[in-house]
């Protein structure tokens, strides 16, 4: 990206600031000198060359771009004038206007990125206010694309659905890994191989559809063809209520995300 900005990330001292600033700067978008983090209580050891700050303001004025990477519920004491500065959101169900009225600017964004970017593998889906530039966008694009992949949706309603499925990130899966792995202990394989085996399978699976740009019904459909033992698991797990237990947490996360919006 051509456009250099300083980037002041509030709570960068939390998981999810970190990893944003880190992909920001491993990919290059950003130098440390560009960058200022805030933090609570204690300064953390990260990011030689960094701006760290425990006044949100100081940060915000020293900033072109402001990002909140904080607790929704921690939100209504954040006292930051924005200035009509571009402040981007990662807080699940807080609304663009409430932001904009609440620092200070017109231009905002609302993203959702998920664990995976720490290693820069986190699918980010966002969408800005009407009066965010072309610029504005162009820097979304770049910071996002730095941790994974990253779409600008159509309406907030997306976002709140997709809170629930991607920005859960890695818990979905981790979940049936981890009820694959409670089985293959429970049949009496050592824990350690099945861990290893359980968390390959998926990692290799990820990579797979990630290079192939493959559609995950046509997977299942390809091993439900071949009639092998591959078929008769899924068959079975769906006779057990699979594909209904999946929309119901989906349809419970995006309830807890319009929730969040309104505490």
């Amino acid at each position: 990206m051509g456009t250099s900005f300083k980037l002041g990330i509030v709570g960068g001292a939390g998981w999810l600031g970190g990893a944003i600033a880190g992909a920001s700067l491993e990919a290059g978008i950003l130098h440390a000198a560009d960058l200022a983090l805030s933090y609570r209580s204690v300064k953390p050891d990260r990011f030689p060359g960094a701006f760290w700050t425990d006044d949100n303001q100081a940060l915000a004025d020293r900033s072109d771009v402001i990002m909140l990477s904080v607790r929704p519920q921690d939100w209504p004491s954040l006292s930051i004038d924005a200035k009509g500065k571009l402040v981007i959101s990662v807080m699940a169900g807080i609304r663009l206007a409430e932001i904009g009225e609440k620092h200070g600017t017109r231009r905002v964004v609302r993203t959702l990125p998920n664990a995976a970017a720490e290693v820069a593998k986190s699918y980010t889906p966002w969408i800005a206010s009407s009066d965010a530039t072309e610029t504005d966008r162009a820097i979304v694009r770049a910071i996002f694309d730095a941790c994974g992949v990253q779409d600008e949706v159509a309406t907030e309603r997306d976002i709140d659905y997709l809170t629930g499925l991607t920005g859960s990130g890695p818990a979905f899966p981790a979940l049936l890994a981890d009820a694959m792995m409670r089985e293959a202990i429970a049949f009496g394989l050592a824990p350690d191989v099945a861990r290893r085996a359980v968390n390959t399978v998926l990692t290799g699976t990820g990579r797979l559809l990630e290079l192939n740009d493959a559609s995950p019904a046509d997977t299942v459909k390809a091993f439900l063809d071949y009639r092998g033992t591959t078929a008769a698991a899924i068959e079975t797990m769906r006779k057990a209520g699979f594909d209904e237990a999946v929309a119901k947490g989906l349809a419970a996360a995006f309830e807890k995300s319009i929730a969040m919006g309104k505490a």
